[in-house]
């Protein structure tokens, strides 16, 4: 049997997916692959069943995540990671391009989306990329509500009178807890970090028909036992600083840095016993690990594994998010 090769910074083929809200932006701002059709997302790195990353970079090009993890273990994703998440990659990561409003949805939280579908739930962050002048999120409701407030404007079809709308400029970053109510609006191009789950709870579609000129399901009464009508405001307060991590979101599930550098930097990232994701969302930089130098440009994602003890980000102009398992 031959020697696996060491672990490197690894870059994976985006999934494109297309959706009926989807645009051209993954395309032209963020130079994914060309297709005839929307794209809505390009899932950078994911281990969802049916839609696992495959490498794109090195001599691990053509391996799955999932064979990854099998192959290296904790040496990829950190002993506490591995332990916690009992061999489970933990997390989703995304750009999303709505040239249209997406439905009107929520997500559950761990305990349910394990009763009900043997899931992790849905926890989620966003970081705004790019938008149109017009460019808006829908973030929970707009005045004071309960469940009958709710049931009654759901039966009136008057949900969008009582939903939040919160203009948005890019740099804004959005923590989406399980049960709130939230759309990305249309003219929004975003960074979007989650639980590794794709359990959506539609409540509104704009009576729209989808890609296929099918009505989409809605799960209203899924819907009704994981709204939390209390969430707030889920807009993330930070000072923005040159070459230093900014804290952007801290969860149980994700930790984010965002490093906005006008020179090269090192990250020293051995304490933290857990894999490591760079979303490159401005500029370009050469990520530089051991023998490995990975170019990274605006739109493309790297994972460097938990056995590498530190990274060097070799640019003049780059902003990234920088995230990892608490």
């Amino acid at each position: 049997m031959s020697p696996v090769p060491p672990l490197y910074p690894l870059k994976f083929k985006p999934i494109l997916k297309p959706k009926v809200w989807g645009g051209d932006r993954l395309t032209s701002v963020l130079k994914k692959e060309a297709s005839d059709e929307l794209i809505g997302e390009s899932w950078e790195i994911s281990a969802v069943k049916g839609d696992v990353s495959v490498v794109d970079n090195g001599p691990l090009s053509g391996m799955g995540l999932d064979e990854l993890i099998d192959t290296y273990g904790r040496q990829l994703l950190g002993e506490r990671v591995l332990q916690k998440y009992e061999g489970k990659f933990p997390l989703l990561f995304k750009f999303i391009d709505a040239r249209e409003d997406l439905s009107v949805q929520l997500h559950p939280d761990d305990q349910l989306a394990q009763k009900r579908h043997e899931s992790f739930g849905k926890t989620e962050m966003w970081y705004i990329v790019d938008t149109t002048p017009e460019a808006r999120l829908i973030i929970g409701f707009n005045q004071e509500m309960d469940k009958s407030k709710y049931l009654e404007h759901l039966a009136n079809g008057t949900l969008v009178e009582i939903l939040n709308s919160a203009k948005i400029k890019p740099g804004d970053t959005y923590f989406i807890a399980p049960g709130t109510v939230h759309a990305i609006g249309a003219g929004t191009l975003l960074a979007e970090i989650q639980q590794t789950s794709d359990i959506t709870y539609r409540i509104y579609d704009w009576n729209r028909p989808d890609v296929n000129g099918e009505m989409r399901e809605l799960h209203t009464d899924l819907a009704l036992d994981a709204i939390d009508f209390s969430s707030g405001n889920a807009l993330q307060q930070f000072q923005e600083k040159d070459n230093e991590a900014v804290l952007l979101c801290k969860s149980e599930y994700f930790e984010t840095n965002k490093l906005s550098l006008t020179h090269s930097l090192t990250r020293n990232i051995d304490k933290r016993d857990s894999f490591s994701v760079y979303m490159c969302v401005e500029g370009e930089v050469v990520l530089e690990s051991g023998d490995w130098n990975v170019p990274l440009n605006k739109g493309e994602t790297v994972l460097v594994p938990a056995a590498l003890k530190e990274v060097r980000l070799d640019t003049k102009s780059v902003t990234l998010l920088e995230i990892y398992i608490p």
